[in-house]
């Protein structure tokens, strides 16, 4: 049996957090388990230790305690009595209900923003598709993410309505380990060609063509992760 040391050898991932850096050390623990789960370097069902992360990070329980409070909130680990800490899997019904938020949201975006055709948006948005663009080619796969992210925050930005915005960010979030799991060079392919036809539906003034776009390039993603879900699984809760 693996004592907290041998555990924290095997947390390479994790980098120490030292006394620097900006924000509490709560925040900085959760932003650094979250990328980890995120990022699957913390799997599907895995066992979390939090003594192991402590000494890896150098850091109390507290902040490690509170941090792994927070992501139970946000649906990425499960804290169970007397049996410790895991890694949630992956629920397909979360899934489809914040992809669900999003389509409603996003598509009636699109749609408003469409008519009164304001050049500075499509300017940004033309920018960002040239961005996507280059990193697309270079292989850069957080790049792109980052892109990917930045895409749809103009258009939500654009719109100004600021509940709008928040109910489609934590709705976002909670897609973030599926976004990266289904993450691949075919996917930044696919991904930005239905970026393009949003730009155009829009440049075009085309209210119901933006709003079709919009929704087709949501419905991939739960397309593509249905694929990937019978594949695969061990990574689902409910299949």
């Amino acid at each position: 049996m693996q004592d907290a040391g041998d555990k924290a050898s095997s947390y390479g991932f994790l980098e120490p957090l030292g006394h620097t850096g900006r924000g509490g050390t709560t925040d900085r623990v959760q932003a650094m388990l979250r990328e980890a789960i995120i990022d699957f370097d913390f799997a599907p069902g895995a066992d979390i230790d939090k003594l192991a992360i402590c000494e890896r990070l150098g850091v109390s329980r507290f902040p490690v305690s509170e941090a792994l409070a927070r992501l139970q909130s946000e649906g990425l680990v499960e804290i169970l009595p007397q049996r410790g800490t895991k890694v949630a899997r992956i629920r397909l019904a979360d899934v489809r209900q914040s992809m669900f938020i999003r389509r409603a949201l996003e598509a009636q975006a699109v749609r408003s923003l469409a008519e009164p055709h304001d050049a500075a948006l499509i300017a940004a948005l033309e920018r960002n598709l040239r961005y996507q663009r280059a990193a697309s080619a270079a292989g850069d796969r957080m790049g792109f993410h980052a892109l990917d992210l930045e895409f749809h925050q103009i258009l939500l930005d654009a719109l100004g309505f600021a509940r709008v915005k928040s109910t489609v960010e934590a709705a976002r979030s909670s897609l973030d380990r599926v976004r990266r799991m289904l993450s691949s060079p075919r996917r930044h392919a696919l991904t930005l060609a239905e970026h393009q036809k949003i730009v155009v539906a829009l440049k075009a003034g085309d209210a119901e063509a933006a709003a079709r776009a919009m929704e087709h390039h949501l419905d991939r993603v739960i397309d593509e992760l249905l694929i990937f879900a019978a594949n695969n699984p061990t990574l689902f809760e409910d299949l």
